[in-house]
């Protein structure tokens, strides 16, 4: 059976009667079964009788009545599903959850339906695929490659056609690096956006449930269903509703950053460099501005996640079975986990206060960009050059991942090319923090640039900068330009009114202020700015605006609606109309 998973079309088949969940799973599970022995993909695959119960509980309900109504899913197997082991890939470590990760919970409350339990490199320790004892994870195109990892087998599952999505985790690109390598979307939300509870920690502090689609929108429906905040999860944090569903969207020119030439490394990999010019080019091409970045203290906050201390927080996982049964735990995994009894409470701070010094480095790098791309990976690298040199091949897959869960950045990883050899390559797109849907926005045009994608969101993307419109005071260098800069907000743009609007200055006040109303006949262009500001800052600034003055929606002249500044209709009493000066600074001059 040969099906479309992705769950616009699954929903459609389902509408139509096509297929059923039964049918679907049973041939999805056949095929997994015939892949397994030599994708070493699913270390459980439920049987029959083990996915009855989540067969039985569709019976008679409509497929429009749940979102994910029969969306088979795997779960990376240091994810919880009820009355199933979950190994981390370390069959001493094993046990047999009772309850469900919050997740999980979730998605079988909205239809979704297990398929089984996926490899991955020992305790997540890894990003190549190949570090299990239930068997190393070749690439699903070319299987002299590994899948990359941890998540190997979640990304496999996708990209072989046995699941429309998957989970992993991701600590230090476990969720990104195998989308790559597959040609994949990887999202790593923001830290705390998806509930770790009843997650195998790797690093509590840091790690993220990721998920892996063939397309930048699924993921964002699935992040949209699952962003939310969990009791069991003392990481957990609420999402701003700037990040929800509705903020997936179509780009408006933007500006991203760059890493510079020196940052760059693809590790004498020819094609990446040509590679990645092509993805800057493409997002040029979708309105972007390419700004240089600095990416060294990155670079050396990503360093702190196996040179630093938290290294310690993976022993504090494996580090009693390790000293209890070593011969249990990987001898890769016990080689990079061997320094952490030795790493004093001393180190630790010292490593924290370095960690807080590069944070505010790199937040204020990204304060003027949207978003960040990045190459996913430096160069792939073949199995047996990761079995010659384990660690040294497997860090440098980690190269431009590392850094973004200690930062607390959102990342997405997404398809950008193929290289010559047939190898998927990507790149990825990272930004502040709950910024997610925004950046997923991005990638969804990138991926509809390359024909990954077929029709664009209605919808503009947004992010956690709000735009607006001013018209007076507010105007750079005027009197009340201080109330936007001391919140942050920078200039974008000097542009005009669409012509449907009338200026006049107000009667009284100092400073003196202009209100600026749409009328149906006899109007002009204004001339004005666009500022752009933080949203959390939003609320603060119109709780500052006087009557008769208020924010609501202006026409710019190329037929963008933005939010501005608008007058109440009684506040033009005592006015003077001054549209035919064409702006405010122009009246300003005209007074002197």
């Amino acid at each position: 059976m040969n099906i479309n998973l992705q769950l616009e079309a699954l929903r459609s088949a389902y509408r139509d009667g096509s297929i059923t969940p039964r049918q679907l799973l049973s041939s999805l599970r056949e095929k997994a079964a015939a892949l397994n022995p030599d994708y070493h993909l699913f270390i459980h695959l439920l049987s029959a009788e083990e996915l009855e119960p989540y067969l039985a509980a569709l019976d008679g309900c409509d497929p429009d009545s749940l979102p994910l109504y029969g969306v088979p899913f795997a779960i990376k197997d240091n994810i919880d599903l009820a009355g199933i082991p979950t190994t981390a890939a370390c069959p001493a470590f094993a046990y047999v959850p009772q309850r469900s990760a919050t997740i999980v919970e979730q998605l079988l409350a909205l239809g979704a339906i297990p398929l089984g339990k996926t490899n991955l490199d020992q305790f997540a320790t890894g990003l190549n695929g190949s570090r299990s004892p239930y068997g190393a994870c070749p690439n699903s195109v070319l299987p002299d490659y590994p899948s990359g990892g941890s998540s190997a087998g979640s990304s496999l599952a996708v990209a072989l056609g046995v699941a429309s999505f998957s989970l992993g985790t991701d600590t230090a690109g476990s969720g990104r690096v195998p989308a790559a390598l597959n040609n994949l979307v990887g999202l790593k939300a923001t830290k705390g956006l998806i509930s770790t509870a009843g997650v195998v920690p790797a690093c509590r502090t840091l790690d993220c449930v990721t998920t892996f689609t063939a397309t930048a929108r699924e993921a964002s429906q699935l992040l949209a269903l699952t962003a939310q905040l969990d009791p069991r999860d003392e990481y957990s944090r609420s999402n701003p509703l700037w990040n929800d569903g509705s903020a997936f969207g179509t780009p408006r020119p933007f500006r991203f950053g760059v890493p510079r030439t020196q940052d760059l490394e693809f590790f004498g990999c020819p094609e990446g460099p040509l590679l990645f010019s092509d993805a800057v080019d493409q997002l040029k091409a979708l309105g972007g501005e390419a700004v240089e970045l600095d990416l060294s203290p990155f670079l050396e906050a990503a360093r702190l996640l196996y040179e630093g201390p938290w290294v310690a927080e993976r022993y504090s996982v494996a580090g009693e079975l390790l000293e209890q049964n070593p011969e249990a735990v990987l001898p890769v995994i016990r080689a990079v986990l061997a320094k952490a009894p030795a790493v004093s409470g001393v180190q630790t701070f010292r490593a924290q206060y370095r960690l807080q010094a590069l944070k505010a480095l790199c937040d204020q790098a990204l304060d003027g960009l949207d978003c960040v791309l990045t190459p996913t990976i430096g160069r792939p690298v073949t199995l047996a050059q990761l079995t010659a040199e384990p660690v040294v091949r497997n860090s440098e897959l980690g190269y431009y991942t590392n850094f973004m869960n200690l930062l607390d950045y959102a990342a997405v990883a997404v398809p950008a090319g193929f290289m010559g050899n047939g190898l998927p390559w990507g790149v990825t797109l990272f930004g502040r923090a709950f910024t997610d849907q925004y950046l997923l926005g991005v990638a969804d045009a990138l991926q509809r640039r390359q024909g990954l994608a077929i029709s664009a969101p209605a919808t503009v993307a947004r992010n956690d900068r709000a735009r607006l419109v001013v018209c007076g005071a507010h105007l750079d260098g005027l009197a009340l330009n201080w109330q936007l800069k001391r919140r942050g907000a920078r200039l974008i743009e000097t542009t005009f009114s669409s012509p449907d609007y009338q200026l006049y200055a107000l009667a009284g006040g100092s400073p003196l202020r202009p209100g600026m109303v749409r009328v149906k006949e006899g109007g002009v262009a204004i001339a004005v700015e666009v500022w752009e500001l933080p949203s959390s800052e939003l609320g603060s600034f119109l709780t500052g605006i006087p009557a008769p003055l208020g924010l609501g929606k202006v026409q710019l002249a190329d037929g963008r609606w933005e939010s501005g500044f608008i007058c109440e209709a009684y506040g033009l009493e005592g006015a003077v109309n001054i549209s035919h000066l064409g702006g405010w600074r122009a009246y300003l001059k005209d007074l002197r």
